[in-house]
């Protein structure tokens, strides 16, 4: 027998378990709240205006929905059709179910579903068979939402999520997309409209069925007017508005950079440190300029701000039409030519061993296996470091970066934050064809170089969001100030490139700091500069590596740079920094810098004992160097003596005929060196 105080007990012990399992449940399955946090990337300007945004995951537009910036009437509005006592029940109405029912079973079919607010939002996040189940389960999730979140929380939620038609989801996009403006300023047929929508989307889609949309729109609005919640006048006013035949686009700018971004923060809105106007100005001058090209080549540019390291703006093509128009070649590894020449003599005045007047053999020479050769194949013999670097000649860089040291240079801008990209070596080091761009570098790292030029030395990181904002203590001191300044003053005294007169000349033009570069097989064309308070990177080749050639840094990429200061300068975007002047008095050239000449006897540069040369270069002929002895160097070929030619003063050498020859030099005193050459018929 049961004793009567355990029945007396038994109900509360079996309302507590049912409730503890309730809870037990609510936790181990909660409503999938994160679902909804799969929205449309949008990437905003460093003065929050629009630049690009992206479908989300499913290639739907979806924003978050945030009723401070929702008009109070439309949602006052929704509330009174969709869920008039929302704000009073604890997620599910129960007059409604219990209406519902009464009037289903007089009707013999359902009339009416009851679902509340809460409910369609539990229904949008985890979406189910319109069955009597369903409607359960429904229930017991907009219980757990009403447990979890405020009701201006479930409203944001329904209104992030309710469809709107095709991929248009939430109220945010659907305003934006059918009527070109921000949900806080929705009139009152745009409201109707929006209101009326989410029940049946694509029956009622404006752009597709015009007719059903105007049907449905009115029928709120005569809703609204028995509810209270808008006068019958407005209300036949708002019936003639005509409804949107199409969708908009949203704004698309910096696609490249935006992307990017998208794809690095995973936020739903990203603060970039872009500026639009800039943008969209710097797009302009690349879209006219690649008109130019009459191949596949495209460009990319990147405009960087010194004092801040923010990036202003970022073209990572000419265009995504063009052949690999979608790829960022900003980002892309290429070869950078002679664009690292300028840090190389940095270190080396760093060292104390040279300055810009410092005299440095630009003489044929060899470098254990490596012999480099000038891009035109002449030679100038004693110039200084200035006019080495303002002409960027070959040789005496690599005689330069021979003497500070190639590891010693990479490791350098490793530290800086640039990873130079080599081949793959047995030896594993870093070799002396660095100093002509035998390493892989991006854009990005080329413009974190010289926007340290221009910031007295510093490396910092570049910013691409107004929350990255590089401090002092995060910087790399690649330079002293004084030689930043020297490196850039004699960089801003170079040629000026064709058609362009000296920035010396002019009172106004920006004094710019650059330097070009042109890869091996003119695959890669270069300019990069400082100069206002900007540091700008142009690249110009084709995407897909092939050759152009001809095509040299200071002809293809040069002129974008400049036009692109123009267009800083001209349109009040140049801060007014200004390049320093090189002052410094000349230096006696150093004998460990430019290789020991106090041999006794001459010895043949070039042409080495044992070469090989091509007769297709014949047409320019061979110039002969030597070195040591006595100078005043006599030069013969099989016996036969080689003149002086009188435009360039050396001697060059024209051989006819394929063959072996031997090379003699004689100097001052009558000694002499021998090498035997092999000349080789081209092709």
């Amino acid at each position: 027998m049961i004793p009567r105080s355990f029945i007396r007990f038994w109900p509360a012990w079996s309302i507590a378990a049912v409730l503890v399992l309730i809870a037990a449940m609510d936790i181990m399955l909660p409503p999938p709240l994160h679902r909804a946090e799969n929205l449309s990337p949008l990437v905003l300007d460093r003065n929050d205006q629009w630049l690009h945004s992206f479908t989300n995951d499913g290639g739907r537009w979806r924003f978050g929905a945030n009723l401070d910036e929702i008009d109070p009437g439309f949602v006052e509005r929704l509330v009174a059709i969709e869920d008039k006592r929302f704000w009073h029940h604890a997620g599910v109405d129960a007059a409604a179910v219990f209406r519902a029912g009464v009037t289903s079973m007089q009707a013999g079919q359902v009339v009416s579903g009851a679902s509340t607010i809460t409910m369609q939002t539990a229904r949008l996040l985890e979406p189910r068979p319109r069955t009597l189940g369903s409607k359960l389960v429904e229930m017991v999730r907009a219980f757990q939402l009403e447990r979890r979140l405020s009701k201006r929380e479930i409203l944001e939620l329904y209104l992030t999520l309710a469809p709107y038609g095709g991929n248009i989801e939430g109220v945010r996009a659907a305003s934006l997309l059918y009527f070109d403006k921000e949900p806080i300023r929705l009139t009152d047929a745009e409201q109707a409209l929006l209101i009326a929508l989410p029940q049946a989307p694509e029956a009622r889609r404006p752009d597709l069925r015009a007719t059903n949309a105007t049907a449905t729109r009115a029928a709120i609005l005569n809703k609204l007017v028995l509810a209270g919640a808008i006068s019958p006048k407005k209300a036949e006013e708002a019936k003639d508005a005509v409804v949107p035949s199409g969708r908009g686009i949203f704004p698309k700018n910096a696609y490249h950079a935006a992307r990017r971004l998208a794809q690095t923060e995973k936020a739903a809105i990203v603060h970039s440190t872009l500026d639009t106007v800039l943008q969209n100005r710097a797009e302009a001058l690349v879209t006219a300029f690649a008109e130019r090209f009459d191949d596949e080549a495209t460009t990319s540019v990147l405009i960087v701000e010194n004092d801040t390291r923010s990036v202003r703006a970022v073209v990572g093509s000419s265009g995504l039409d063009v052949p690999g128009g979608w790829m960022d070649l900003t980002a892309a590894t290429r070869s950078p030519g002679s664009t690292l020449k300028p840090f190389i003599y940095g270190l080396a005045f760093e060292d104390g061993f040279a300055g810009a007047g410092t005299l440095i053999d630009d003489m044929p020479r060899a470098f254990g296996d490596y012999t480099p050769e000038n891009f035109d194949r002449t030679f100038r013999g004693q110039v200084r470091v200035r006019e080495a670097l303002q002409h960027s000649l070959n040789l005496p860089a690599v005689a330069a970066l021979n003497r500070v040291g190639a590891p010693r240079f990479a490791a350098m801008l490793n530290a800086a934050g640039v990873a130079l990209r080599t081949p793959t070596r047995a030896d594993n080091k870093s070799g002396l064809a660095l100093a002509l761009g035998g390493a892989g570098v991006t854009a990005r790292d080329i413009a974190t170089l010289y926007a340290a030029l221009g910031d007295d030395g510093a490396v910092k990181p570049l910013s691409w969001t107004t929350t990255d904002k590089p401090t002092d203590a995060e910087a790399y001191q690649l330079f002293s100030k004084e030689t930043a300044s020297r490196i850039s003053a004699i960089l801003a005294d170079a040629p000026a490139i064709s058609g362009r007169a000296p920035a010396s000349l002019s009172a106004s033009a920006t004094r710019v700091a650059f330097k070009t570069g042109t890869s091996y097989g003119y695959r890669d064309a270069w300019a990069a500069g400082h100069g206002g308070g900007y540091t700008v990177v142009v690249w110009v080749g084709r995407a897909d590596g092939a050759s152009r050639p001809g095509e040299t840094g200071r002809k293809a990429a040069a002129p974008l740079l400049f036009d692109i200061f123009d267009m800083l300068e001209r349109d009040g975007d140049d801060t007014g920094q200004s390049v320093g002047d090189d002052d410094e008095a000349p230096l006696e050239a150093l004998a460990q810098f430019n290789g020991s000449r106090s041999t006794s006897t001459p010895q043949i540069v070039f042409p080495r004992d044992g070469v090989e040369v091509f007769l297709s270069g014949a047409e320019r002929g061979f110039s002969f160097a030597a070195r040591g002895g006595a100078r005043d160097y006599r030069w013969y070929v099989n016996g036969e003596t080689v003149p002086v030619e009188n435009l360039s003063g050396r001697h060059i050498w024209h051989p006819s005929v394929p063959g072996f020859y031997d090379v003699t030099v004689v100097d001052g005193e009558g000694r002499k060196a021998v090498s035997k050459v092999r000349v080789l018929a081209s092709g």
